[in-house]
């Protein structure tokens, strides 16, 4: 006796005809069983209903706006709905003349965060990232992180993702590049608000692409942070100096000249009222030099930036020892001002210097500003261009890093931590073109492990010589 033992096929039921008779086989015959139209109608009626649900949930503004308009011709006619789509457009349309800003807050942006939720991103969304790796099978099943909310201004997109159970935010930051070539931006950035979301940042402008001019003087005198540059959201950009040291990383014409400049800018008017003094550290003596008027203190050799690192050293401890028990933070003033020592080249002072003795006195100095300096009033802030470990081993005692075009992708993680580079801080291809590269870079504080892209205004040699002639200490007390 035989038997023809059939695979059941998906959707299919077994039949089959028996014979009674010794003599033959048993043949199974599988019949293909079609699903009933019924069912089929349900769960597409169920899938619409559900897209509807989720689409009132997150854009409840546009799905009510919709209804409404739909109710209207409904129960009075298309007329009446015309008229109302007529009138509803010349009143935003007055909106949108007489306070273009606010139009574009409450419905401009919204509109075009809605459209490229619908069109740019929901639409390719869950191919984009299967090809990232970022979707999840189990048991057959496709799983595919939920994509929440666009939200839009002039020059990004900021796309809310609900992350899976159990998967982690450094899996999106790992596959930046893949998210930012799938949706067709120059970038993305990868930011964790909360456990279990992440945030993606796609810009669609890059506002960073021309040089800034050099960032106004201000007015009246500050010392916690200074106006260097301009973020890519268009806005001021503050680097914080009271309270903090601050270290800038970058490859021979990457712009570190307009972030030092910048610093000293910044903080002239409180220099002019006696609440900030600038000491400069200049081995190239080709930058800081060109100002050297603007410094309370000026040196150039390496023996001249040791003994000028001492003495730094000597006046935070003097500092420390009168605060000791009666004051727990400084407070700038013609007593007691912001010392803020500029290095140009720390790297010629920690690594390359061939003076075993100077060496180890520069070492022994940065190392003492950089961890009790702050707390009393002693900041630093030091440029260098080769970031590597065995160049600068104390750049973990910075808290505030920038780092502008550096040659290797490996060096961003060395300058602002493990992990930047994968959250979208790629230094590395910063334009090498002066004019569209320099001063561009990326700034991580302590605070936070979220990279920001800020590009530092051009400070120009016309520039510094009108600060010369403005603020040299020298020149005021003669006039």
């Amino acid at each position: 006796m035989a038997f023809i033992v059939l695979r059941k096929l998906p959707g299919a039921e077994v039949q089959g005809v028996v014979s009674t008779r010794p003599d033959t086989s048993v043949v199974f015959t599988p019949t293909v069983i079609p699903t009933p139209a019924v069912v089929v109608i349900a769960a597409k009626l169920w899938g619409l209903v559900a897209g509807v649900v989720r689409g009132a949930v997150r854009h409840p503004v546009s799905v009510a706006l919709v209804a409404a308009l739909g109710l209207v011709a409904w129960l009075l006619g298309w007329r009446a709905a015309a008229g109302g789509v007529l009138g509803a457009g010349a009143l935003l349309g007055a909106w949108a003349g007489y306070r273009p800003e606010s139009f574009m807050r409450w419905v401009g942006w919204q509109a075009v965060a809605w459209w490229r939720w619908l069109w740019v991103y929901r639409r390719h969304w869950g191919a984009a990232l299967a090809v990232s790796g970022l979707t999840h099978a189990v048991r057959g099943r496709t799983y595919v992180p939920d994509l929440v909310r666009v939200k839009s201004d002039a020059t990004n997109d900021r796309v809310h993702v609900k992350l899976l159970a159990g998967q982690e935010d450094g899996a999106f930051a790992e596959r930046s590049a893949n998210l930012a070539h799938a949706f067709g931006a120059v970038s993305c950035r990868v930011g964790t608000p909360r456990p279990g979301w992440v945030v993606l940042t796609f810009p669609r402008h890059d506002r960073l692409v021309r040089p800034i001019p050099a960032r106004p003087i201000p007015l009246l005198p500050r010392v916690d942070s200074v106006d260097v540059g301009v973020t890519e959201d268009g806005r001021p950009y503050r680097l914080q100096i009271h309270g903090t040291h601050v270290l800038l990383a970058g490859a021979t014409g990457a712009g570190k000249g307009s972030w030092l400049w910048g610093v000293v800018r910044g903080l002239l008017p409180a220099a002019a009222k006696g609440e900030a003094l600038f000491w400069a550290c200049d081995p190239k003596r080709m930058e800081l030099s060109y100002g050297r008027p603007l410094f309370d203190r000026y040196a150039a050799t390496g023996e001249e930036c040791a003994e000028l690192l001492e003495a730094a050293v000597r006046a935070m401890q003097e500092r420390a020892d009168r605060y000791a028990g009666l004051r727990r933070d400084h407070v700038p003033t013609p007593d007691e001002p912001l010392i803020v020592v500029l290095v140009d080249e720390l790297a010629f002072l920690s690594a390359y210097q061939t003076d075993r003795s100077v060496k180890a006195r520069v070492g022994a100095a940065l190392a003492t500003l950089l961890t009790q300096g702050r707390a009393v009033g002693v900041s630093v802030v030091a440029a260098l261009q080769d970031p590597r470990k065995e160049v600068v081993g104390i750049r973990n005692l910075f808290p505030h890093r920038v780092a502008l075009r550096l040659d290797e992708p490996d060096q961003v993680d060395l300058v602002l931590g493990d992990g930047a580079r994968d959250r979208g801080a790629a230094a590395e291809l910063i334009p090498h073109d002066r004019v569209r590269g320099a001063g561009i870079g990326y700034v991580r504080v302590e605070t936070s492990p979220e990279p920001v892209r800020v590009r530092a205004g051009h400070v120009t040699d016309q520039d510094i010589r009108h600060m010369v002639l403005a603020w040299s200490p020298d020149i005021r007390e003669a006039v």
